[in-house]
């Protein structure tokens, strides 16, 4: 995730839900090999005294769980339904 952008990126509200591609090289059978590996990650952000932040989601508000599902969703659906290659 760091240094790069996101593949895919849902919003709903204050939440954003991001699809990421990851790579990492791997030893098999003593020859190193690279793998590509999806993440998801939401945020929250919100304004506060004329200035923007956000935030990696730990704690979930109730009013944001169905957001959440949502925005899940659609992360899913970008993951098992993307084409492979």
């Amino acid at each position: 995730m760091v240094g790069g952008l996101p593949i895919k990126k849902f919003r709903s509200g204050s939440i954003d839900c991001s699809v990421w591609s990851n790579k990492r090289e791997i030893e098999r059978d003593g020859e190193k090999m690279e793998t590509e590996f999806k993440t998801v990650s939401l945020r929250k952000s919100w304004n506060k005294d004329g200035k923007w932040y956000d935030h990696t989601i730990t704690n979930i508000r109730r009013n944001d769980i169905a957001r959440m599902i949502l925005l899940l969703q659609k992360a899913q659906e970008e993951l098992l339904l993307a084409k492979e290659g």
